[in-house]
């Protein structure tokens, strides 16, 4: 049984399919703000946010016949500027974090107490990870992939994407109680 969120903007979709330039700018509208966001939080510069995802609107728009409504287009749409973004930040020849030879094991964490951290200094902290923490955070917190995607779009292994990410949060809580 299909659900109707798959199909949000069906119609707009298909429009642009069959090259309706209105259509396609319609859509661009009403994705361009998140997919920027989406962009400008993995590659932490405004100008190469703005052209991954102008890149990706492009690509988006040349393979949308492809598009067969297996997620939102949304979700599509979001996947194409990751994917772009992190290709970018492979190009600058950015590490996603040096970790050495060795990949790490993650054991079950001891219970901590719950702390509370101002949101505000949570989003100054992540600014203040290296780049390659950074990655690994938005990926996973912000934009919802669990390590099995991250490790697809990153092309790391699951373990690693795991120990990075563990890294990148006690690094972040160390930072956010420093602020």
């Amino acid at each position: 049984m299909e659900t109707n969120i798959l199909h949000t903007h069906k119609d707009l979709v298909e429009k642009c399919k069959s090259g309706d330039r209105k259509s396609q700018y319609q859509l661009y509208e009403l994705y361009i703000d998140a997919m920027y966001n989406v962009s400008f939080r993995l590659l932490g510069k405004k100008e190469d946010a703005e052209d991954i995802v102008q890149d990706s609107f492009v690509d988006a728009f040349k393979k949308l016949k492809t598009f067969r409504y297996e997620s939102t287009f949304g979700s599509w749409l979001k996947r194409i500027v990751i994917n772009k973004s992190i290709n970018h930040l492979k190009l600058k020849k950015i590490p996603i974090s040096p970790i050495g030879q060795y990949e790490y094991k993650i054991t079950e964490e001891k219970s901590e107490p719950l702390q509370t951290f101002d949101i505000n200094k949570i989003k100054n902290g992540i600014k203040m990870l290296p780049q390659g923490y950074q990655q690994i955070i938005n990926l996973y917190l912000i934009e919802g992939y669990d390590h099995k995607e991250i490790s697809e779009i990153s092309g790391i292994s699951i373990s690693t994407s795991k120990s990075q990410y563990h890294r990148a949060k006690k690094k972040l809580i160390e930072i956010v109680n420093t602020l």
